[in-house]
């Protein structure tokens, strides 16, 4: 019984949008395009300046993780519910050239069942934005 109720918080935990924001982050800033598309739901929202998609398959989830030029170091995460918005300090990936590095970015993720629904470009939080990077 014990052993159940533990393994039911650790797959809660795992899923929870914090988890999922930074298992996205490590997939992304190690290149892996293919696993950080598997995070995203069916038919998941990706809202940028300019962009504003549906993820309708799996070869657009992993489209549009490929096509971010930066990884991202997660320095803070505010989660309320089921969102979570996490603060990067942007950097080169592999593959990729990064033309804003050291600069703060920020994403909303709306995770359900484990999955992003909603992955939103948002503005920095105050708080994180004049917290140190280190």
């Amino acid at each position: 019984m014990v052993a159940l109720a533990a393994s039911l918080l650790i797959a809660a935990s795992s899923s929870s949008p914090a988890a999922v924001a930074r298992a996205w982050s490590r997939d992304l800033n190690a290149n892996r395009n293919i696993a950080a598309a598997r995070l995203f739901a069916p038919n998941a929202r990706v809202v940028q300046p300019g962009v504003d998609v549906v993820l309708t398959s799996r070869a657009l989830a992993v489209g549009f993780n490929d096509a971010l030029p930066c990884a991202g170091r997660i320095v803070a995460i505010q989660v309320r519910g089921d969102r979570a918005v996490a603060t990067f300090v942007l950097g080169q990936r592999p593959k990729h050239h990064c033309s804003s590095p050291g600069v703060k970015a920020a994403a909303l993720f709306v995770v359900r069942g484990g999955k992003i629904t909603l992955w939103q470009q948002v503005a920095v939080p105050k708080a994180a934005s004049s917290a140190p990077t280190a």
